[in-house]
């Protein structure tokens, strides 16, 4: 597997203002839906636009949140963006990555019949609980970055950290199950979570991989994002000295390979979109959050050969 950088460009919506944290990207209407981990809106970048899309009512006033504003433990913490449907209208569940209640909301997104998102939300802890449960992780530890979605199955990612031994894994769900939770068509308790998962995925000068998100392809397979970040925990960021994409088949994790600096940089992936698969070539978006409040996040045009 051969992973090449075609294109780098920095995100901003229509009046200026920076898409900051991206954290995930799905495809929406004639676009992307690209989450921010820091703020209560994702952005919806279209041909000619891009604009926000409120996705949770503001917390304690606030809609943008950070460590330096010492508001970083009220954010909703949004690393997930799935591709869905409801009722034949294209949509994205986008979920919140555990640890507190906070961040056990999901938001889904729906394009109503003259392209307008709408958007349903829900408190979905009893599912975080149980995909605690599954993966025997403390609860308070979770930190669920990614996600991919084939046919009717979601397989969910828990970013690992090695250094606090815990190992990635993931477990899988129902989508449908999923989205009626959101839409209160069924129980929250009837989402069912199953297979969990254990990713090997190695290590960077000492510093573990670990899953940031996770594109099904369309054989099956699946393409991971991952990050090597020096930090004791799930919680504080730490510098990032490499990132790589994985190659996983089945149970087993086939190709780990690097992703080319950008620049002399180090991007830290953490949002993955499939835009085509051609003759063993995939090309996808990736968003890139910087961890720094005041600098728009990246976006990537990847080109990955496979072997």
């Amino acid at each position: 597997m051969q992973v090449f950088v075609d294109g780098v460009r920095q995100l901003r919506f229509d009046d200026g203002t920076p898409v900051t944290a991206a954290s995930a990207i799905a495809p929406l209407g004639d676009g992307w839906l690209v989450a921010q981990d820091d703020a209560t809106s994702a952005a919806w970048r279209r041909p000619a636009s891009t604009t926000p899309v409120r996705l949770f009512p503001p917390v304690d006033g606030l809609d943008r949140f950070s460590e330096r504003a010492g508001t970083k433990h009220l954010k909703p913490d949004v690393e997930v963006a799935c591709p869905a449907e409801v009722d034949g209208a294209p949509a994205v569940l986008l979920l919140g990555s555990g640890s507190t209640a906070r961040r056990m909301r999901a938001a889904l997104v729906v394009l109503d019949d003259d392209g307008r998102p709408v958007v349903h939300q829900a408190q979905l802890g009893p599912v975080y609980a149980r995909v605690a449960a599954a993966l025997q992780v403390p609860l308070d530890q979770l930190n669920l970055e990614g996600a991919s979605r084939h046919h009717g199955t979601v397989r969910w990612f828990q970013r690992g950290n090695l250094a606090a031994g815990l190992p990635s894994a993931s477990v899988e769900l129902s989508l449908d199950a999923l989205v009626a939770a959101v839409l209160g068509r069924a129980p929250v308790e009837d989402v069912d979570v199953r297979r969990p998962l254990v990713h090997e995925l190695g290590e960077v000068e000492g510093v573990g991989l670990a899953v940031t998100d996770a594109v099904a392809l369309p054989d099956g397979r699946l393409l991971l994002s991952a990050a090597a970040e020096d930090t004791p925990n799930a919680v504080d960021d730490g510098p990032v000295v490499a990132t790589a994409l994985a190659l996983v088949d089945g149970d087993d994790v086939v190709a780990v390979v690097p992703v080319p600096e950008v620049a002399g940089r180090v991007h830290k992936l953490e949002g993955l979109g499939l835009v085509d698969v051609r003759d063993g070539v995939l090309r996808l978006l990736a968003v890139v959050d910087d961890d720094d409040p005041d600098v728009p996040s990246a976006e990537l045009d990847l080109r990955v050969v496979l072997g």
